[in-house]
């Protein structure tokens, strides 16, 4: 059976850009030779693969279920071909996906795309802080890079330490817990916010203010680190929250930081990646880069 493997390079193409021109662009080819090869394409597979609806094209259930296994397929095939050749940050070009908590995305996001663009123009940048189903993605090639506050298990998923972070108290300015020293009674009596993407109105703090007899009372759960800090500033609501890593947006809002009245451990912050990206130079360089840039948030002194 004869097969054109540059067909998989058109078809990853046009699953991630979702139209002919946009893969054409991508490849620099011509739309009508992008749209010969999405025929081959359909011949090949027994699939349209693209359908259009209204102006735009989206892709069919088959075309979903495959764009995975093909954007891995593809990624191999460039790492196999190019294992041998320099680095070139100019001409490189490629779409990586980095998953952050939403809270690492807005403290880091624009200085890590400001430094890929800075080096290589070419690279694009997806940066998600959706969160995710475990390592699966990571597994399939759909995420590059992850955040995580606890090391993987799974032996295939890589990983280093690029920081420790503290718990803060975060408060409006002039909130009753501003006044005076700030002990671990006055912090369980106050009304509490937790960020939670599922809603959780519980946390591991919870459970050491148990073991001083003592119980929070939480009022309402954020989906979001953003949330939870205009909330805070807009009520007498408590936040507590990593220290470094949303330092910047408590002070573009104006809070108070208080020290925590409880002797918590330190929060570890982890990059992730499969270990199909140890020996991709391109990948390496990203994770490098990364890592740089959210470091800096923990070589910043901590709030007092």
């Amino acid at each position: 059976m004869q097969l054109d493997l540059n067909l998989l390079t058109a078809l990853d193409a046009l699953l991630e850009e979702g139209s002919v021109a946009g893969a054409a662009d991508r490849l620099h080819v011509t739309a009508p030779a992008m749209s010969r090869s999405l025929g081959r394409i359909r011949k090949a597979t027994g699939d349209q693969i693209l359908v259009r609806t209204g102006r735009s094209m989206v892709p069919t259930t088959r075309a979903l279920a495959m764009r995975a296994q093909v954007h891995t397929l593809v990624q191999q095939a460039q790492q196999l071909l190019s294992a041998q050749r320099e680095l070139e940050l100019a001409s490189l070009e490629r779409v990586f996906t980095v998953r952050w908590h939403d809270t690492l995305t807005a403290a880091c996001g624009s200085a890590l795309i400001t430094a890929v663009r800075g080096q290589a123009p070419g690279v694009r940048l997806r940066l998600s802080a959706e969160s995710g189903t475990g390592d699966a993605e990571l597994r399939r090639g759909e995420v590059d890079l992850e955040s995580a506050p606890v090391a993987p298990t799974l032996p295939d998923i890589r990983h280093h330490l690029v920081g420790t972070d503290r718990l803060t108290v975060a408060v409006r300015p002039g909130h009753p817990l501003t006044e005076g020293p700030l002990t671990v009674e006055r912090y369980a009596a106050a009304e509490h916010l937790t960020v939670s993407r599922r809603g959780s109105l519980r946390a591991p703090i919870d459970d050491v203010l148990a073991q001083h007899g003592l119980e929070r009372r939480v009022a309402a759960a954020g989906p979001t680190t953003a949330f939870a800090l205009q909330l805070a500033l807009d009520s007498d609501l408590v936040v507590t929250l990593p220290d470094a890593v949303t330092r910047t947006a408590r002070e573009r809002l104006g809070l108070v930081t208080l020290p925590l009245p409880l002797p918590l451990p330190e929060v570890p912050l982890y990059l992730l990646w499969h270990q199909r990206y140890d020996e991709d130079r391109a990948h390496h360089w990203l994770r490098t880069l990364a890592t740089g840039t959210v470091r800096e948030l923990f070589d910043q002194p901590t709030a007092s």
